[in-house]
């Protein structure tokens, strides 16, 4: 093989990509970042024992972060940034290794190869290629284990990176991913040892996801019941996408009195509920859909894009927006103009985005009207006393949360058609850019209740929690299962699997995962899932709904 990657829900007949990455991903990119991955196991190695000395590298913190968030799916295609990262990785393992050793800190014998290994050229890494990734572990059951920690860890590695953004820390995270990592390495972890490591993970997901509510909301207001504009302006636009707030505050205030309206994509749409960002005139609405379906809109938009997080797809060689993205954070594709980092108390300077806006034509409508959103926990609970009543007179049978990812897979159109047959007197719980499957239909409402409430981005998945949690408390439950509520979940990347985690640890049962189930889990790791947490994959919708409502 000259690549292995099954990380995603995409992946080559459900099995793992071994020539290219669906993703769009050569093997030569696969590869280095097998070998980003390999080089964080060895810093966290050294961090996690000079940590027990008292040596704390605040470099190592971030670095392990922005890397782990870099190799998500579809979220950075540039050799040679991570080229670079690797080379910084390296040095600043030997930098936490020689201020372990200088303080009396001393090797272990059998130390993983991670701790040891050097290079320095590009044809170095990809010998290693046989030994860096995923299939080096033998044994598929703990294999499968180490992959669900790790593919975990991405996705809170994204939630803890937009945190930091806004200047909110937990530093119990970076300890626990370096710890984590560590661990991954370490042969003497039986697969009992390795679950409890994946539920660990989960409790930190829970964490993670608390502490970028915490900065969101504190940065920007708690998110309102918002109709959202999905037509166009009279102004040449931008079109932001990806998931983050920080990024999205930076080009409002800098596109303010220009000319250029600012429009959302995909995962940036939670954006329109936030008050703050209200009071921007020229912030129009969103523009399209789910993040596959990009070439086509980012045609007819006209105007450039930015790219904040993950969610690219490569541009075909005719497209030709391919001049007009702008990429940051930890994004990246070959030919795409990166805007590097800002400095601390500082802003992204969009100033070139801004002036390519200007030349360009106005964005094509390709669709009129308006979407309702903004039903994170605390506008929800707002609402309780009404959802309560119609809870208890029958008028809401039951929730069903389908939060999660969107994909390209035709099987998707199953969250469509379950949406459309649900009985009319359920509500559909979401977050993520799973929701465009449904987000459009008019499915109505109950007693002035929106039928499908919008919590946000795939990271609001977390107030979805709050709210089930405190609908336990106002019904005076013992269990949260005990809930007219069931988890339909899609998914597609990584930050859904430390959603998922995060559901497992919070002791949600039951839980039914699609379109398919992840090709990293083993059977024996997939036999664990169901029998102690329930989880199970999708049948047709009619079986499900029938399922569901007994």
């Amino acid at each position: 093989m000259s690549m292995f990657c099954y990380q995603c829900q995409e992946t080559a007949k459900g099995t793992g990509c071994a020539v290219a990455g669906v993703c769009g991903k050569k093997e030569d990119l696969a590869n280095m970042q097998d070998l980003l991955i390999f080089v964080l196991k060895g810093i966290s190695i050294y961090s996690t024992n000079a940590r027990e000395l008292g040596i704390e590298n605040e470099k190592a913190n971030k670095f392990v972060f922005d890397s782990l968030f870099m190799t998500i799916t579809n979220a950075n295609f540039d050799n040679e940034r991570f080229i670079e990262s690797i080379r910084e990785g390296l040095k600043l393992r030997e930098e936490i290794k020689d201020a372990f050793i200088k303080a009396g800190g001393s090797i272990p014998e059998n130390i993983h190869e991670s701790a040891i290994w050097t290079g320095n050229t590009v044809e170095e890494f990809e010998a290693k290629n046989g030994s860096i990734g995923v299939l080096a572990t033998e044994n598929e059951d703990i294999r499968s284990l180490r992959a669900l920690v790790i593919y975990g860890l991405k996705g809170l590695a994204a939630y803890t990176e937009h945190a930091f953004n806004l200047g909110f820390e937990d530093k119990t995270l970076y300890v626990f991913m370096q710890k984590a990592l560590a661990d991954t390495t370490n042969d003497s972890l039986n697969a009992d040892d390795l679950v409890a490591l994946v539920l660990e993970t989960g409790k930190y997901g829970v964490d993670g996801m608390a502490l970028l509510d915490k900065a969101n909301t504190e940065s920007y207001g708690n998110p309102e019941i918002t109709k959202v504009n999905i037509g166009v302006g009279k102004k040449p636009g931008i079109l932001i996408s990806g998931h983050d707030l920080k990024d999205m505050e930076d080009l409002l205030i800098q596109t303010e009195g220009t000319g250029v309206d600012v429009y959302t994509h995909s995962e940036m749409l939670p954006a329109n509920y936030y008050p703050s960002f209200k009071k921007y005139s020229h912030f129009v609405g969103n523009y399209g859909n789910a993040w596959w379906q990009q070439k086509e809109e980012f045609e007819s938009f006209n105007g450039p894009i930015l790219f904040t997080t993950n969610c690219l797809v490569p541009p075909s060689k005719k497209a030709k927006y391919a001049d007009k993205v702008f990429t940051t954070g930890a994004t990246g594709y070959p030919g795409f103009k990166h805007i590097p980092n800002r400095k601390k108390g500082g802003r992204k300077d969009f100033s070139e985005i801004i002036e390519l806006a200007k030349t360009c034509e106005l964005p094509v409508e390709i669709e009129k009207g308006e979407i309702m959103g903004g039903f994170a926990h605390n506008q929800v609970i707002q609402l309780a006393d009404k959802i309560v009543n119609a809870v208890k007179t029958g008028a809401i049978k039951k929730f069903f949360v389908m939060a999660g990812c969107d994909g390209r897979h035709k099987t998707r159109s199953y969250y469509t058609e379950f949406a459309e047959q649900l009985p009319k007197d359920t509500v559909i719980l979401t977050a993520g850019c799973a929701k465009y499957r449904y987000n459009k239909l008019n499915l109505g409402d109950i007693n002035g209740i929106p039928r499908v409430l919008d919590a946000g981005q795939c990271n609001d998945s977390y107030s979805l929690v709050v709210i089930a949690l405190k609908l336990k408390e106002i019904f005076e439950l013992n269990d949260i299962n005990e809930l007219p509520i069931a988890f339909n979940i899609a998914w597609y990347e990584q930050k859904a699997v430390i959603v998922l985690l995060a559901l497992l640890y919070l002791g949600v049962k039951n839980i039914h995962l699609g379109p398919t189930l992840p090709a990293f889990l083993s059977p024996n790791v997939a036999n664990v899932l169901i029998e102690k947490f329930g989880i199970s994959g999708i049948g047709t919708v009619e079986e499900d709904i029938e399922m569901f409502m007994k």
